[in-house]
């Protein structure tokens, strides 16, 4: 996937963490999106392709409002996302068809027990990346002006 680009809105902080509110076109930043083969990650979002997101703006770089800007988020943490939003729930589902079958309690029950788990592990998820702590490592920052 390419870095998306997007419309800078505007900008907001201080001269020492000065931020940028971007407007990105969500189904044209990913082209599996646009082509409708997507992952699912926005099965949940609005059906609106617009977002707005607030990235980092680095030194040496001075954007200004309405200027196209690219943005990025470090490999590393685009892993670590994933595997809050997508690990977390799979492994909720996998304790509770373990714990059903380890007490013999039968595959309806294991399947029930799994979406348990699966839902168990969506909360613990949302909840996770809700926090500010979370919320700042994943912030994306401005490679470029376009």
């Amino acid at each position: 996937m390419d870095n998306p680009k997007g419309r800078v809105l505007s900008l907001v902080g201080s001269a020492d963490d000065s931020r940028a509110i971007i407007v990105v076109d969500s189904a044209q930043a990913c082209p599996r999106c646009a082509a409708g083969k997507g992952c699912g990650a926005g099965i949940f979002s609005a059906g609106d392709s617009e977002r707005q997101v607030e990235a980092i703006v680095p030194e040496g770089l001075s954007p200004k409002v309405d200027d196209i800007v690219e943005i990025s988020l470090a490999p590393n943490n685009l892993l670590r996302a994933a595997l809050i939003v997508y690990g977390i729930p799979m492994l909720g589902a996998l304790a509770g068809a373990v714990m059903a079958y380890a007490a013999s309690l039968g595959d309806a029950s294991a399947a029930m027990a799994a979406l348990l788990g699966l839902g168990f592990g969506l909360v613990i998820s949302r909840w996770r990346v809700r926090q500010a702590s979370c919320l700042r490592r994943f912030t994306p920052i401005i490679e470029r002006l376009c």
